[in-house]
């Protein structure tokens, strides 16, 4: 992050280092994996965080041989513990847990990759510990961005991105000391990019979950379908990079090679190109400030012959302009967005809502729900429960 860059720069980093993963059985947490596989040499998987994903995180456990394991589904615990009973693995359950492992000497590094609000509080406390946290959930800085970021400042702890999109930015503005003129996020469009709103009314689960680009998982994948993940990363670059939102700008680029660009105050823009795979930004956080060798297809500039870029079609997908007057308002306004856009995400997994009803049910919600000027965090736990009970 911006107020932060210096102070990362200047940090040494020990030549191995020893990572904690939440939410190893993942989408982000299983490629975290790969990467540390490519390296044994250079990243050691130190504490294992999962869900409920209890036999793959077995799985894990066993070939990783990590300091410790931690199943977030306390009814779990005795499957994993009995099945490591022969392994110098210590295994732990609960959200407690999770919380308190962020505290071990023996981290030097958490991948924060829990999808949703629930990642909020297992990275603050490895925010408030000091550790250098490689965040991939971006629900943590939209709704608490203000608090993270202080935290982060306070306690000196690096934040790096590892959203492919925020890893881009990052990268175009390592070195650079001038302002930033804008930031140019770049969106795939989604499964559904041109398409009408009436065309929509009638899409179904798996076209929704049919990403053209990305492997991601569901949550993700749904939210880039509706647009809302791409607000969701305004906010977060919002804070990330203390950039205000009027100078953030999305743009549609349906090829996903260019990962986003910044525009600085004498015209020039500086992007970050590559294929699309979420292992790149995951290793360059492990990494920075080098660069390590991956075994990843190189890019081909004439197997895509053009790179196209367009203007996101706000009308039909509405998600982003909630997004836009999330951070606008202010406040826990984020986090009522944040938490209504969970809850109708997964009501349209369950077939009870339809793919344009997310966003109908999270404007209803922001419109309703009460609003906080200047939330604490309790405030904002407060109001993610609230919006989540009810209805």
């Amino acid at each position: 992050m911006i107020k932060g860059q210096q102070l990362i720069i200047s940090l040494s980093y020990p030549t191995v280092k020893h990572i904690a993963i939440l939410g190893s059985t993942g989408s982000i947490g299983t490629q975290a994996l790969d990467v540390i596989r490519w390296h044994p040499d250079e990243y050691i998987a130190e504490v294992l965080c999962a869900g409920t994903n209890d036999k793959l995180l077995i799985e894990q456990a066993l070939e990783f041989k990590p300091n410790a394991v931690v199943i977030a589904d306390e009814s779990k615990y005795d499957n994993v513990r009995k099945a490591l009973a022969g392994e110098l693995v210590k295994v732990y359950a609960g959200d407690q847990a999770i919380e308190e492992t962020m505290e071990m000497e023996s981290i030097d590094m958490v991948l924060a990759s829990i999808v949703g609000f629930a990642g909020l509080k297992p990275t603050l406390k490895a925010i408030e510990a000091g550790k250098t946290v490689a965040l991939a959930n971006k629900e943590t800085m939209v709704v608490a961005g203000e608090i993270v970021t202080d935290t982060a400042t306070r306690c000196h702890t690096p934040i790096l991105p590892v959203d492919s999109e925020h890893s881009a930015i990052f990268q175009s503005l390592v070195g650079e000391l001038s302002p930033v003129e804008k930031i140019l996020l770049t969106a795939s469009g989604g499964p559904f990019y041109g398409r009408s709103r009436e065309s929509l009314k009638s899409v179904t689960l798996e076209e929704a979950l049919n990403h053209p680009n990305w492997s991601m998982g569901r949550k993700v994948t749904i939210d880039s379908a509706t647009l809302m993940n791409k607000g969701l990363e305004v906010i977060e670059a919002r804070w990330l990079f203390d950039v205000p939102a009027e100078k953030i700008e999305v743009v549609v680029h349906p090829q996903s090679v260019v990962h986003s660009m910044v525009q600085f105050e004498d015209g020039s823009v500086k992007a970050q190109l590559g294929i699309p795979s979420m292992k790149t930004p995951i290793q360059y956080a492990f990494s920075f400030p080098r660069r390590n060798s991956s075994p990843l297809q190189r890019l081909d500039f004439e197997k895509y012959g053009q790179l196209t870029f367009g203007k996101p079609d706000r009308e039909t997908f509405r998600c982003l302009n909630l997004a836009y007057w999330a951070i606008e308002k202010g406040g826990n306004m984020p986090c009522i967005m944040n938490a209504a856009n969970e809850v109708a995400v997964q009501r349209f997994i369950e077939g009870r809502i339809r793919f344009l009803e997310i966003a109908d049910f999270v404007e209803r919600k922001m419109q309703t729900a009460s609003f906080i000027a200047n939330p604490t965090l309790d405030d904002l736990f407060e109001t993610d429960r609230q919006v989540r009970i009810s209805e």
